[in-house]
């Protein structure tokens, strides 16, 4: 397992996913707003994923 899998914040966005793909399927919308929602609902998962990876340094100037 990962470390951003145990994150809470990870787990909501992949409900979240999940809720935004099954509501597609149930709604006939047109092809670009499909799409557009697929993605982007896609994309926090990915975000919190790849943000999980970096470590920063604070400076305080």
């Amino acid at each position: 397992m990962f470390d951003f899998e145990k994150l809470t914040v990870y787990a909501k966005a992949k409900d979240f996913n999940k809720k935004v793909n099954n509501f597609l399927k149930s709604n006939n919308l047109d092809r670009t707003s499909n799409d557009q929602l697929r993605r982007a609902s896609f994309i926090v998962m990915l975000n919190i994923a790849e943000g999980s990876g970096r470590f920063t340094k604070f400076c305080s100037a």
